[in-house]
């Protein structure tokens, strides 16, 4: 038998049924599911330093398994330095086993190592479903060597679920384990 993440398992044995049960779904196609994790590093000293954008690559592809893509600026911007074209962000897509093997190392290890943590911030809810979580430096994944980072930098990971509102994949991302700050019920209006 082939290989099933944790947490893919967990969602088609517990995490469905919990869900169905408390939204009062009439089917299981009904429920809210993890659609896709879009993982974006803005890189604007890129415009300085054309290596840094290949760094950035190596270490995004190191944390996800799978070969980001360097995202280019739209438009020039003299204060900037930036031209039309010019790479400033790398981004990457993950989609079913590697989203779950991603989510499972973001909850289980490197949410953990963040100095001081208390718990993520419930208001990253958009109010179509989607949550997105910033985090400030990627060393606290394991993947990378402390050593060989030449400059901290940040992320923004977005959740892309299947629910129609915020309640709905408030509850599905608790469930898979997510650690929110204050567990009370997201505003919906």
């Amino acid at each position: 038998m082939s290989y099933v993440p944790r947490l893919k398992s967990k969602y088609k044995e517990e995490i469905r049924t919990a869900l169905k049960d408390k939204f009062q779904y009439k089917s299981v196609m009904q429920v809210p599911k993890l659609e896709k994790i879009a993982i974006n590093q803005g890189v604007g000293a890129a415009t300085t330093d054309k290596k840094l954008i290949d760094t950035t690559i190596t270490e995004l592809a190191t944390i996800t398994g799978q070969k980001p893509v360097a995202s280019k600026s739209k438009k020039d911007i003299s204060n900037f330095k930036l031209r039309k074209g010019m790479p400033v962000g790398v981004r990457v897509t993950l989609r079913d086993n590697n989203m779950y093997e991603f989510l499972d190392r973001l909850i289980a290890v490197a949410l953990p190592r963040i100095r001081d943590f208390k718990g993520i911030n419930d208001k990253g809810f958009d109010g179509k479903g989607n949550y997105t979580l910033g985090i400030t430096e990627q060393i606290i994944f394991p993947e990378i060597n402390i050593d060989k980072i030449n400059k901290i930098q940040g992320m923004d990971i977005t959740f892309v679920t299947s629910a129609t509102n915020d309640v709905e994949a408030l509850e599905l991302l608790k469930q898979f384990g997510l650690p929110f700050k204050n567990q009370t019920p997201v505003n919906n209006g």
